[in-house]
């Protein structure tokens, strides 16, 4: 196909660049800018020419390489997967004949200790806890009533001098008649 040659474009498609260069030329392009706009358009947002009969569509042929390679990958991964397993699982084995049984019995014991104060700390914890949330309570809700009762002889407090404003300029308003 010779360059410039748009004859294996769909009829939408150039409808759609011709539209493209209509509005193109509206925002102030010249004639050749627009055109070229319009085209490199099209062929971003369809893959290029789709005249019937021409060629395969570009998504499916996409979504089948997709699929091969993404099969590819997940074989390798799994063979690479097999054979580091495998050198940890013997890794591990050599590692433990050579440690020797007593150091995995003295292992052992340690790890029953460690556990069993675990527990006791958790217990005793735990009933620390419930004791300073019961007294937290009951402290909160002394330290509720007593802001409720300064919040209200604050309240007093302003609207007293509120009363008191009134009057004292109650006062001066007759003294001046």
């Amino acid at each position: 196909m010779p360059r410039g040659d748009k004859s294996s474009y769909s009829s939408k498609q150039k409808r759609q660049a011709e539209h493209i260069e209509d509005s193109e030329r509206a925002r102030g392009r010249s004639e050749g800018a627009a055109e070229r706009i319009a085209w490199a358009t099209v062929n971003k947002q369809d893959g290029g020419a789709k005249k019937s009969g021409g060629r395969k569509s570009t998504k499916k042929a996409a979504k089948k390489t997709a699929r091969k390679s993404t099969a590819k990958k997940a074989g390798a991964r799994k063979s690479t997967a097999r054979t580091s397993t495998v050198k940890e699982s013997t890794a591990r084995k050599s590692a433990a004949k050579k440690s020797g049984a007593r150091k995995s019995a003295a292992k052992k014991s340690s790890t029953r200790k460690s556990a069993t104060k675990k527990s006791a700390a958790r217990k005793s914890t735990s009933t620390a806890r419930k004791a300073a949330a019961r007294k937290g309570g009951r402290a909160s809700a002394a330290k509720k009533t007593a802001r409720k009762s300064a919040a209200k002889k604050s309240a007093r407090k302003s609207t007293a001098k509120k009363a008191g404003a009134r009057k004292s300029t109650a006062r001066k308003r007759s003294s001046r008649s």
